[in-house]
């Protein structure tokens, strides 16, 4: 696939019968996504505290992907019906991942009430289908939070009640957002993950 190729050509394409096809089309969105975070991310990755972080052994970056809801269909039943992931009640979204070979990543999500006022329905009516955010997986949220905000000057978004130092995410997880300046005049929403220990997990 060539480099030139919109996202919104590539998310087309992950519905593709053609298992290279689809592929071809996760691996640009990937580069894309992580090529428009890049700016903000090497600066955090630089700062020592903030690296130290970051889990040896787990994929470091997944590109989260929004698509209306009968697009995330299409785009499941082409890849074999993936297991959704288990979304805490209250948050307006359905997710699932596909994962390539050399830590290509996406993450395909939707929103359960298109006229809805959720973060997902809200992105979809402003500019249609397309790259939403880049998640980095963290082993400590609260820590990374902190040092966002020390180091960096950076606010988490709040969407909700909960406290800024991260909330409820899919399967367990622990998750936090910032809208980031990257270039002059765009920003890019990067989510911290810190997934559940292996003890947590049994529970």
């Amino acid at each position: 696939m060539e480099q030139r190729n919109s996202a919104a050509q590539c998310i087309a394409q992950l519905s593709s019968s053609q298992a290279t096809e689809r592929e071809e089309a996760a691996r640009e969105l990937f580069r894309q996504g992580c090529a428009a975070a890049e700016p903000a991310l090497r600066d955090w990755f630089a700062h020592p505290e903030f690296r130290a972080l970051i889990r040896a052994g787990r994929p470091l970056l997944t590109v989260g992907i929004a698509v209306t809801p009968a697009h995330f269909e299409q785009i499941r039943a082409s890849c074999g019906q993936p297991r959704l992931a288990e979304v805490p009640p209250g948050q307006d979204a359905r997710e699932f991942e596909m994962e390539f070979a050399h830590g290509v990543r996406i993450d395909v999500l939707t929103t359960l009430n298109p006229s809805g006022g959720g973060a997902i329905a809200r992105f979809l009516e402003r500019f249609g289908e397309g790259i939403q955010q880049v998640e980095c997986n963290v082993a400590d949220v609260r820590r990374a939070t902190q040092i966002l905000r020390d180091a960096f000057g950076l606010e988490p978004v709040s969407p909700d009640s909960e406290s800024p130092d991260g909330r409820a995410g899919a399967d367990g997880t622990r998750v936090n957002f910032f809208l980031v300046p990257v270039a002059e005049g765009r920003k890019a929403l990067i989510e911290l993950v810190e997934n559940p220990s292996p003890k947590s997990r049994k529970r």
